[in-house]
């Protein structure tokens, strides 16, 4: 039976980017004119005045102090307040199968392979733009891979469960090198008009290649053991779908964005990832880890289940975090933290990559540097 290796991540970052303060600014416009034309509504009782945004509550509340986007412009034009990416042709490729294959190129140029090393093809992400011909696949073909490839959706613990399909698929012999994107375009589903979220996602791609440990560059990262987990619940959710049927503007549009009750996912989430975690430590017979790659949502989330499963508050270097530059990137987010913070390890450290969100979906991958 193969061991399955991390032999290299890649990523594409948007090249625009929407400070706290650009953000604030677009939603206090829309404030302020909601409410003005809503004044006698309000006067009379019959309508609440929406409440301005601020720099220090996005951050305070999240940690959160920038994002990178696709569509910046119509992002932050109070008339629009949502990304505006045109649909391309058939004959074109699409726009979140170029951002995978973008960083798809970084990963295999990383690991020194090209497109025909490769078996398999995982599209492991929350936001597909179509139901299909699946992204997997336009990926693929605009890599020239042969072999298979299909998508894959448990929100933002797509990448983990990939890792774990993909190293799967590898063990028992199905494939020896397996490719899994995560292009993310989570400004789509964003309520941009919604106080307690407007600030929360961010646009970005990531690559992992996962190999047979027999055919993987020297630098790279042994698979020590992987644990996923779900555990059903509304508390983090989107309708949209093509189910949905058409209503007058604004006739139940929120629920088909992005909605959540975020101290309840707060409160949930943190002891079910926590004790997972030492659960799966346990099971391995792991007995520290230098480094904690945790999925990019909220700060305050990452800083307590650190805290719990080290037994000391985590530094910056044992916690590392993107999430005040790059926002949560929902699958991408703990893929995004590895790739940027991993070359400083020594060889034999062990970390944890670790993802956790709607589903709720919990993955965990401990790895161990091999060169």
């Amino acid at each position: 039976m193969a061991n399955p290796v991390i032999s290299a991540t890649g990523l594409f970052t948007p090249a625009d980017s929407i400070s706290n303060a650009e953000l604030v600014e677009s939603f206090n416009r829309w404030v302020e004119a909601h409410n003005a034309e809503h004044a006698a509504a309000i006067a009379a009782g019959d309508m609440v005045a929406m409440q301005p945004s601020s720099v220090e509550f996005i951050e305070k509340a999240s940690g959160i102090k920038s994002r990178h986007v696709m569509s910046k412009a119509a992002i932050l034009d109070p008339a629009v307040m949502r990304p505006d990416l045109p649909e391309r042709p058939n004959d074109e490729i699409s726009v979140l199968a170029e951002m995978a294959v973008a960083a798809a190129r970084d990963a295999l140029a990383r690991a020194g392979r090209s497109p025909a090393d490769v078996d398999a093809v995982l599209c492991a992400c929350s936001n597909m733009q179509r139901a299909y011909p699946a992204m997997a696949i336009e990926v693929q073909a605009a890599l020239g891979i042969e072999g298979f490839a299909f998508d894959m959706n448990v929100a933002c613990s797509s990448a983990t469960f990939g890792i774990q399909t993909a190293a799967d698929f590898i063990r028992a012999g199905h494939a020896k090198s397996v490719l899994v994107v995560n292009p993310e375009i989570c400004s789509g589903h964003l309520n941009f008009r919604d106080r307690d979220s407007h600030f929360i996602f961010g646009d970005v791609a990531t690559a992992i290649l996962v190999e047979a440990k027999e055919m993987a560059p020297a630098a790279h990262w042994e698979i020590v053991g992987t644990k996923l987990k779900t555990v059903f619940s509304n508390n983090i959710r989107n309708n949209f779908g093509f189910l949905n049927r058409a209503a007058p503007e604004g006739v139940g549009a929120p629920d088909k964005l992005f909605v959540q009750e975020g101290r309840k996912v707060f409160k949930e989430v943190v002891p079910m990832v926590s004790e997972m975690i030492v659960d799966h430590m346990g099971e391995l017979g792991v007995a520290g880890v230098r480094r904690l790659w945790l999925h990019q949502a909220n700060a305050g989330m990452n800083r307590l289940i650190a805290g719990r499963v080290l037994g000391h508050e985590a530094s910056a270097d044992e916690s590392p975090t993107v999430l005040d530059s790059y926002a949560n990137t929902s699958s991408a987010g703990s893929i995004i933290a590895f790739h940027l913070h991993n070359d400083d390890l020594q060889v034999g450290d062990v970390g944890l990559i670790c993802s956790f969100g709607a589903g709720y979906s919990a993955g965990t991958v401990f790895v161990r540097k091999a060169a």
